[in-house]
């Protein structure tokens, strides 16, 4: 699945959501110079370089960076866990819905590597919570595209949160292995955004769940999840929640 996001880099640019400012106004106090690991298409790059800072991505897809480097951000294409850093250093490596797709450990480990004393790391990721109305008419419109997907919406956990905890927990525990940080933090976000019956036919495609569907049967689910869409008048609101797993470096690497 991680390398299937890369079949529509431009499409994955357009629709996925941002980040909130305040977080990354907050992460940019850390200092100029920032490394965004699992940089994708340069979402969160972006971002940060508006907020004032010096980025260098590294996103193991060359079709996702590419985008990233024809929309302005500098980009090495190498796993994290493989790239060399070549002496360079940073006061803040970031990781925007991308951490879980890393060896938490030697991610972590590599973190402490290029980070100045004081320098943070932080991971970082959009929990969308969608009203159990919509949850309901997206599961049935599933249901009737895809009768033989390998999940269900219905499913899901009743907290959209609880179903990320083990991203989050991973994420601290790998930090804390390492012994070179100080005690992952857990920062917290809320925001809502609404959607279009257009916005949501545009990111629905993006996400792991259908970016493995062949076209056909994609198109079937976007006409179902469009006609559910319409029936409650055209759009929705989702409410997101942006959980950041963090920590300051406090070690010699």
């Amino acid at each position: 699945m991680a390398e299937s996001f890369g079949s529509d880099a431009d499409r994955y640019d357009r629709a996925r959501p941002r980040y909130p400012e305040a977080l990354v106004s907050r992460l940019a106090a850390a200092g100029p110079d920032v490394l965004d690991v699992g940089c994708g298409t340069g979402i969160a790059a972006r971002q940060f370089a508006a907020a004032g800072c010096t980025v260098l991505g590294v996103e193991p897809d060359a079709r996702m960076a590419r985008t990233a480097q024809r929309l302005g951000t500098e980009v090495d294409i190498a796993a994290f866990e493989a790239w060399e850093p070549a002496g360079r250093e940073f006061d803040a490596v970031v990781a925007g819905q991308a951490w879980h797709w890393i060896d938490p450990v030697a991610g972590a480990a590599k973190a402490a590597r290029v980070l100045r004393p004081g320098g943070r790391l932080a991971a970082f990721w959009n929990v969308p919570e969608l009203p159990p109305a919509v949850t309901e008419a997206f599961a049935e419109a599933y249901e009737r595209a895809l009768p033989d997907a390998p999940f269900d919406l219905r499913a899901a956990p009743a907290r959209a949160l609880d179903g990320y905890e083990p991203l989050f927990a991973k994420a601290a525990d790998g930090i804390a292995h390492t012994g070179r940080f100080d005690a992952p933090e857990r920062w917290r976000d809320d925001w809502e955004w609404t959607y279009t019956r257009d916005d949501w036919h545009d990111q629905l495609p993006t996400q792991g769940t259908l970016t493995r569907v062949p076209p056909a049967r994609r198109a079937l689910v976007l006409e179902s999840v469009g006609a559910a869409v319409d029936a409650m008048g055209g759009r929705f609101t989702a409410r997101y929640t942006t959980i950041t797993v963090t920590a300051r470096r406090t070690r010699p690497a």
